[in-house]
């Protein structure tokens, strides 16, 4: 291992977050220079950043499988500002997101040790101190994906930094944002190359595997957005970018020579990493029975609780996943969040619609034996996508069996109720009607309040089979042997049987024009009309739900422009007209569309629109979400343009530009 042969991208350590980016000095005086010197202290620096750094249950205290929430899949009581106008506005500051805390800590990290590194001042095993230098190198790029999915072009900086105020002025120039993802990739390379195999039995540390499937995700990104938003001010050299207004940007060429080579490039590398991962792990996915166990005397149902479980090491396509802690105060509260109704973050109908049926046919398609009804959750789950049969929760079921005389487990709730549509808290209340059991457990010990342990999966495996999938057909634009093997993989261990597990059964029967409700039928305002494209699409969306990366997808495949014309209704399960408007909800259905309404009105649609309850003009959304295509990316707050300008006070001195369509004024909404 030599790694001098690694590039070093470092971040100059004084780029932070705005109030202090001028004079904010190196953290030497929360870790100084010389504790870097044992792999023991390695070690510690790394474990911090697995908590700031990687997703886990949520991002709030709880956690939750809501990681979908403010998309088409899942949907909460507060519909997000985003899809509405003059909601979202230019802010002075937006420390939260535009925030370089922990690249900055990572850099100083990176720094400091390959330093010692270099002069043979650490001490242990060259095996482990190797290993956290390339968990270091992973959550820097793991970092900068974070930003980049919000920002678009960022700073890049590959030296550390003197602090002189001219030279990081002039450090704060955006790159292109293909070059990020480059910069990225090198940074995962990096990673690869440090890290062993099997380093951590139990698989709560990075790997090479982890490092090379994320590769495959940012690649894939790119090349995405790149393609669907090419000749837009959102891609480098497009009509408009902000970017050429710039000198340093003004005569930008692309690496590979153009757009087109460039979107090849990135599809490549996604093609690439993710066969390699899931050529290793394709014959180990974890098997769907497509049952729903309700006693201790039912069998286990491995895919179910791969999701649920407080001990993720034994399923063998999870690649990392985060370790929950009763004795250590380490806790969530996932398990009451399934008992109940996922705190108000229920599936929505669109979700619920695009799962095929258990025969590989979507919902309106003709079923051998059986139609497709919504009359009532049982009916939904009856003949489903088996992935949906496990995971759409019924009124009815036992949600809680083990450990029933654990006093301390008092939060759970043991048999399903009638969804709580009427309650608007968000501890009781259900939006949609439709409510998620992914991540049960159906232990009670795990429903004291906030004293749950069960484990987060981070990363897993089949997202290289679907990665795969995508980047393949999008470069070769055939339905290669090699995609059906991976596609039948996931199907099988989804839990089809027979014709379903051939996608050609789903494209088949595939007409578009009923496929309106989900967002990734378009792209660029224009429904696809490639049925195998969209296929693709929709295993992604079924496989992974509430796993938190559909907004990413939605943003690559630019899968909101169709909003701009044609406001969408986000809808929940079938109200009126069903046997379901006459369950008792604990009280009285007010539908006139009144501040004090607490469902829709059935003139509206047959289905639940929980943000068109309230018609009245103090609801934004009572006519439905609306898209701006500023919102595709973050605006930069304004304060950040005043400290990298000249003189500290006009915009149109700094270094920085602003995102398309956002002004460089506060409080001012998207001008698109």
């Amino acid at each position: 291992m030599k790694l001098k042969y690694i590039s070093i991208a470092l971040l100059a350590t004084t780029l932070v977050s705005c109030e202090d980016f001028l004079d904010k000095q190196p953290p030497s005086y929360v870790i100084p220079e010389d504790y870097y010197q044992t792999e023991d202290q390695l070690q510690a620096v790394c474990n911090k950043f697995y908590a700031d750094v990687l997703p886990s249950h949520g991002s709030w205290s709880y956690g939750t499988f809501g990681n979908d929430n403010n998309t088409d899949n899942q949907t909460g009581l507060s519909a997000d500002g985003k899809y509405a106008t003059g909601q979202w506005l230019v802010g002075l500051d937006d420390s939260d997101n535009w925030s370089w805390t922990n690249i900055r800590n990572i850099n100083y990290s990176i720094n400091t040790i390959l330093g010692h590194y270099y002069n043979g001042e650490i001490s242990g095993s060259e095996q482990n101190i190797l290993q956290y230098i390339g968990e270091l190198y992973f959550f820097r790029a793991y970092s900068y994906f974070t930003m980049l999915q919000k920002w678009g072009d960022l700073p890049i900086i590959k030296e550390a930094l003197p602090d002189d105020n001219a030279i990081l002025v002039a450090a704060s120039t955006r790159s292109p944002r293909n070059e990020v993802a480059r910069f990225i990739i090198n940074d995962l390379d990096s990673a690869r190359i440090c890290m062993t195999d099997n380093f951590d039995t139990r698989k709560n540390r990075l790997s090479p595997d982890v490092a090379t499937l994320v590769k495959s995700r940012v690649a894939l990104f790119e090349a995405s957005w790149l393609k669907y938003f090419k000749g837009t001010p959102f891609v480098p050299n497009g009509e408009g970018w902000p970017g050429k207004e710039k000198d340093y940007n003004a005569n930008y060429e692309y690496p590979s020579g153009s757009i087109d080579s460039e979107i090849e490039y990135f599809y490549q590398i996604a093609s690439e990493s993710a066969e390699e991962v899931a050529d290793k792990y394709i014959g180990s996915l974890t098997q769907n029975t497509g049952t729903v166990p309700q006693s201790e005397s039912d069998p286990d149902n491995p895919y179910f609780s791969m999701f649920g479980s407080t001990d993720m090491s034994g399923f063998a396509d999870v690649l990392l996943w985060r370790e929950y802690s009763k004795g250590l105060g380490v806790t969530n509260n996932v398990e009451v969040a399934v008992t109940r109704g996922n705190y108000a973050i229920g599936l929505t109908r669109s979700m619920v619609e695009s799962f095929v049926m258990e025969d590989g046919r979507p919902i309106y398609a003709s079923h051998d034996g059986f139609a497709y009804s919504d009359q009532t959750i049982s009916e939904v789950r009856q003949h489903a996508d088996p992935r949906l049969k496990i995971f759409l929760k019924e009124p009815g079921q036992t949600n809680l069996f083990k450990n029933m005389d654990d006093t301390s487990g008092d939060q759970g709730v043991t048999t399903e109720p009638v969804p709580s549509i009427l309650r608007g808290d968000g501890e009781w209340g259900y939006s949609t009607g439709y409510a998620i059991r992914k991540g049960g457990t159906f232990d009670r010990a795990l429903t004291a309040g906030n004293g749950g342990y069960v484990g987060s999966i981070t990363f897993r495996a089949t997202e290289a089979l679907l990665n795969y999938m995508e980047a393949e057909y999008e470069r070769t634009q055939t339905l290669s042997d090699k995609i059906l093997t991976y596609w039948r993989a996931i199907r099988t261990a989804a839990g089809f049987t027979g014709n379903a597990v051939d996608p050609q059964v789903t494209i088949d029967a595939t007409n578009m024009a009923n496929e309106r409700l989900d967002w990734g039928s378009y792209s660029a305002g224009v429904q696809l009309t490639d049925p195998i494209l969209y296929n693709i699409r929709r295993e992604r969306r079924c496989e992974l739900m509430a796993e938190g990366l559909r907004w990413m997808d939605l943003t690559r495949w630019r899968a909101l422009d169709q909003m701009k014309n044609e406001p969408y209704h986000v809808e929940g399960f079938h109200l009126w007209n069903t046997p379901m408007e006459s369950w008792n909800y604990g009280g009285t259905f007010v539908d006139d569309g009144s501040v004090s309404a607490n469902v829709s009105n059935r003139s509206l649609s047959e289905y639940l629109r929980p943000y068109e309850k309230n018609m009245t003009n103090n609801n934004v959304f009572r006519n439905g979400y609306v898209w701006h295509l500023a919102h595709y990316l973050r605006p930069l707050p304004i304060r950040q343009f005043l400290l990298t300008a000249s003189d500290n006070a006009s915009v149109d001195l700094s270094s920085l530009y602003q995102n398309p369509y956002w002004p460089t004024t506060t409080d001012m909404a998207a001008e698109q």
